[in-house]
């Protein structure tokens, strides 16, 4: 059963400012001020704002008066619905083929087009929450099984992330205020004069007296919120995405049929791209099923492509994942990243064979995995000299300039070990790696690198000394000594193993 994923932003005026103009200081805090008629009031106030004692619905004057250093610009409503839009098409082509706005300051998706995000939902949630504080955004990001309940959660809490375990919608949200039930100002203010104050207690009262006294809104929301009634989300759109599209005069269900449909549509989305000049880089194929529910699978290339043979496969490999239901009655396929690409042509009739990994890289990435080269860094630090680039990336000229060997593999971290060795400058006779005790039997080195006293102070007087050994097994391990072996300000003098070689 698929997951809806809501993220808030409730600083997203005062965000969208600082991203607008770069040059406000840090600590320059900042009230976003509505005005109507003669009545001027804030509406959003930054993390400094609200320390200072600024608060939402404040009159100005009095905000003023309170904070002498606050900064106070006047809402731009349009502005900031831009902003929110740039960032759900961002995250269209990011995490989900089902992306769309939740407005005012919220975007909402189906956690079906994500599986590439692995490791879980929290990790999966917590990246998505890191990846917009890295874009200057602070957000706030709850997953649930309906649209409703992880949009109230997501508004509700403190941290960054929240979870809602599969099925315990009830317990999640019966204590959350009614403001979070997505209804109108009057009908909850209504409400709470009638002596309504959590969702759980509107949720307890018999339907037909608030149906007869509000009309079929507040049963509508109870019922999303707890999965009782469909709430389709609506994927964003823009005119610069390709796109094309079948209805179907009766349902269809069949694998054999849904794969047909999905080669006409992709002769079709080929053809509009190769018309524009572009290649695809990632697609959506979207199934609107006759219960009003939307299912979708995304398939993606490491470099623009218009093969239509390729690009089919790529859908039909997975079309299995769609589940019909009661039968499917349009199919959409989107273009959602696409590059310029032009013809190429060949220059003689016969050329040398060229092996192109690209069909293998697809395939890979489409299974969740990530696909990445590594390249240099110039850097003399060695876990800093590497960096990942895509798999399909042009080469990169640039090489490493050392004189002594490096291993073949770079652990991730360099993993402490206990040794026996004679300061300063003699290699280890053992080493105890992995609860295994190796005899050292040959050795090379030191080989000294410094630390980048340039890039940061902490490594102004460091060093590192790397030896090469190998054991009595024959393993060659690249080990450093942390520090020059007489000065401690230039380490601890603890040794590690940082690489393995062939």
């Amino acid at each position: 059963m698929p997951r809806v994923v809501s993220i808030f932003f409730p600083d997203l005026p005062t965000d969208r400012i600082r991203r607008a103009d770069p040059a406000v200081p840090v600590e320059q805090a900042i009230a976003v001020i509505s005005k109507s008629g003669s009545k001027r009031w804030v509406s959003a106030a930054d993390s400094a704002a609200r320390k200072a004692g600024v608060h939402l619905g404040m009159p100005a004057a009095k905000a003023q008066a309170l904070f002498q250093g606050l900064r106070m610009i006047d809402a731009d409503l349009t502005a900031d619905a831009a902003a929110l839009e740039r960032i759900t098409i961002w995250a269209l082509s990011q995490y989900s083929p089902i992306v769309a706005i939740d407005a005012p300051n919220g975007i909402v998706m189906d956690t079906e087009g994500a599986d590439h995000l692995q490791g879980g939902e929290e990790r999966m949630l917590t990246s998505i929450a890191n990846r917009f504080r890295a874009k200057g955004l602070t957000a706030r990001v709850a997953i649930a099984d309906t649209w409703g309940a992880a949009n109230a959660c997501a508004r509700a809490i403190s941290r960054e992330t929240f979870i809602v375990p599969r099925g315990e919608t009830v317990r999640a949200v019966e204590k959350l205020p009614l403001s979070l039930l997505r209804l109108s100002e009057k009908i909850v203010g209504d409400l709470r004069t009638l002596g309504f104050k959590t969702i759980g207690e509107l949720a307890n009262t018999p339907r037909a007296p608030l149906t007869l006294r509000f009309g079929p809104e507040v049963s509508r929301r109870l019922d999303q919120m707890f999965g009782r009634t469909p709430e389709p989300i609506d994927p964003i759109r823009t005119a610069e995405l390709v796109e094309v599209s079948t209805a179907f005069a009766e349902p269809i269900a069949a694998a054999e049929t849904i794969n047909k449909y999905v080669a006409r549509l992709v002769v079709q989305l080929i053809d509009e791209l190769q018309r524009r000049g572009l290649g695809v880089r990632r697609a959506d194929l979207i199934a609107e099923k006759v219960d009003g529910t939307r299912q979708a699978i995304r398939a993606g290339t490491a470099k623009p492509a218009r093969d239509v043979t390729w690009l089919t496969k790529l859908f039909k490999d997975r079309t299995e994942k769609i589940d019909p239901g009661f039968g499917i009655e349009k199919m959409t396929l989107v273009a959602v990243m696409a590059e310029p690409l032009e013809e190429a042509q060949k220059s003689s009739l016969v050329e040398d064979e060229v092996v192109d990994l690209t069909p293998l890289i697809d395939i890979y990435g489409n299974r969740g995995q990530r696909v990445y080269r590594v390249a240099p860094v110039a850097s003399d630090v060695p876990e800093r000299s590497v960096q990942r680039i895509g798999a399909a990336s042009d080469p990169i000229e640039v090489a490493w300039v050392n004189h002594w060997r490096r291993p073949v593999r770079l652990l991730a971290r360099p993993e402490q070990v206990d040794v026996m060795a004679l300061l300063p400058d003699h290699p280890p006779v053992w080493i105890m790696w992995r609860g295994k005790r190796r005899k050292v039997k040959n050795a090379d080195g030191p080989e000294r690198i410094f630390g980048e006293w340039w890039e940061r102070n902490s490594e102004m007087a460091a060093v590192r000394d790397y030896f090469v050994i190998e054991d009595e097994g024959g393993e060659r391990l690249w080990i450093f000594r942390s520090g020059d072996g007489v000065d401690t300000e230039t380490g601890s003098h603890k040794w590690f193993v940082h690489g393995v070689f062939a």
